[in-house]
């Protein structure tokens, strides 16, 4: 009897420190395998996004002549096609950082997924121009949001790795650009040569994208870390006090935090912003005269639509290994204007030899081309490095990718116009060179070792 209340005892007098202590291991270890079951879904969420970001738009250049022969289309309202995603991206994506304040990054990115998917699924049935130019800008509204929203994403989920993730974001990227230009015209002689089967078969891709971000929805996810860091993060790098609340979650906020409020820029004031903003304009004029329209000069040159879509897939396949080079490298640069300059000359030469032998030098052309498209990724890496905090890189982004792409709508749409008065390539290609060298200065005063904070500030 003594010893069953000797046991009795021991075990009713067993400190509650001790159980509390073995508890809290129990839950910090439960804790540290969901956060690294989180940055491993976060992680694949980033890359079949940028899977997604590009199909959209090359599926349909490698397509292009079968589109305008079936929908009837002009050279010049071809150019309107090809000038409608960077229309789409600078009216749309203006809007996402404040749909991250009010539902979280990880919910919008989702919804432009489906969006996406959605667009892509209905546009080459939708019957007439009108209709496909609607499926198309649903796919590119979706696309618009997601693409602001990555560089903050990447900013406060992998703070100390922008460069290593921005650079696994824009392989990602290149790759589904590539594999678009590159497969679409097979699979569509595969699937009985129809263009509609051809571009709708990529919302799968689409589809797949969404599911990952699905537990981010109600934004419970929150990166490691604890109290407004992790608030921030959650909301894409937004900070709380900076989200619409309701009366219930401000009544229940911190005292604290009730009343602190994260600075407000003014981008228009920042000469960096200005900068960063027409490099990223006029280096999207060039990637988008490029998506929609070098396959479409290599096919005038006599070359084939199979080599044609290939040629194109090697401009946007060169993009998967330096996209993963050049972020790296321009973090550890103090200065990346001369990563902007030697891009530029690799463009310059390419446009010159599409002038003077587009079909015996098609090979070469298209790798340098494909070279000098990689400013894409410098210029988002520098969206990450010109702003110290997480809302101003919001901010950067959203002021840069919307005014850089309302920059870039003139673009793809007058090399149709031209293209189609002069009978020619030689005019547009000429276009093409006169705005690389713009991009190279402006990509130089943008690549400057300074923040937007410094410059934009109330």
């Amino acid at each position: 009897m003594m010893g069953l209340m000797a046991s009795e005892e021991t075990r009713t007098m067993t400190p509650p420190t001790v159980r509390s202590s073995a508890a809290h291991d129990a839950g910090k270890a439960g804790g540290a395998s969901t956060r690294a079951w989180t940055m491993r879904l976060l992680v694949l969420g980033i890359v079949l996004s940028a899977l997604n970001l590009r199909p959209a738009i090359t599926s349909l250049g490698a397509l292009l002549e079968e589109v305008r022969d079936g929908l009837g289309m002009s050279g010049s309202v071809a150019g309107l096609l090809t000038s409608v995603p960077p229309l789409c991206f600078a009216v749309f994506g203006v809007m996402a950082p404040r749909l991250a304040r009010r539902f979280g990054a990880g919910a919008v990115v989702c919804a432009g997924m489906v969006a996406v998917a959605t667009g892509l699924l209905i546009r080459p049935y939708a019957g007439g121009t009108a209709g496909f130019l609607a499926g198309s800008a649903l796919a590119l509204m979706g696309i618009a949001v997601s693409n602001v929203l990555m560089p903050v994403i990447v900013k406060h989920w992998f703070p100390d790795r922008v460069g290593s993730m921005t650079g696994l974001y824009s392989m990602a990227l290149a790759l589904g650009t590539a594999l678009a230009a590159a497969v679409t015209v097979p699979l569509t002689d595969s699937l009985g040569g129809s263009w509609q089967t051809g571009l709708a078969l990529w919302a799968g891709l689409a589809v797949a994208a969404v599911l990952p971000w699905l537990p981010f929805v109600r934004g419970r996810v929150t990166p490691p870390g604890a109290g407004e860091k992790a608030a921030e993060a959650a909301t894409g790098g937004i900070p709380a006090q900076d989200r619409e609340e309701t009366t219930s979650e401000r009544a229940s906020a911190p005292a604290e935090h009730a009343r602190v409020e994260a600075p407000r820029l003014r981008m228009a004031r920042s000469r960096t912003a200005w900068a960063l903003a027409v490099f990223f304009g006029l280096q999207a004029t060039a990637a988008y005269i490029t998506m929609g329209w070098m396959a479409q000069i290599f096919r005038d040159a006599g070359v084939p639509a199979g080599t044609a879509g290939l040629l194109l897939a090697v401009t946007m396949v060169m993009g998967v290994p330096l996209a993963f080079v050049i972020p790296r490298l321009a973090t550890r640069l103090p200065h990346q204007g001369p990563i902007v300059l030697a891009l530029g000359l690799c463009g310059l030469v390419g446009y010159a030899g599409l002038y003077l032998a587009p079909a015996a030098g098609a090979w070469a052309w298209a790798v340098l081309l494909g070279i000098a498209n990689c400013a894409f990724p410098l210029a988002l890496t520098m969206v990450g490095m010109r702003a110290r905090t997480g809302p101003g890189v919001a901010q950067l982004s959203a002021f840069a990718q919307s005014t850089g792409y309302l920059i870039s709508i003139p673009g793809p749409l007058l090399v149709g116009v031209l293209y189609q008065h002069s009978g020619g390539w030689g005019l547009p290609i000429a276009l093409m060179s006169a705005l690389m060298i713009p991009q190279m200065v402006v990509g130089f005063l943008a690549g400057r070792d300074r923040t937007v904070e410094e410059e934009a500030t109330r």
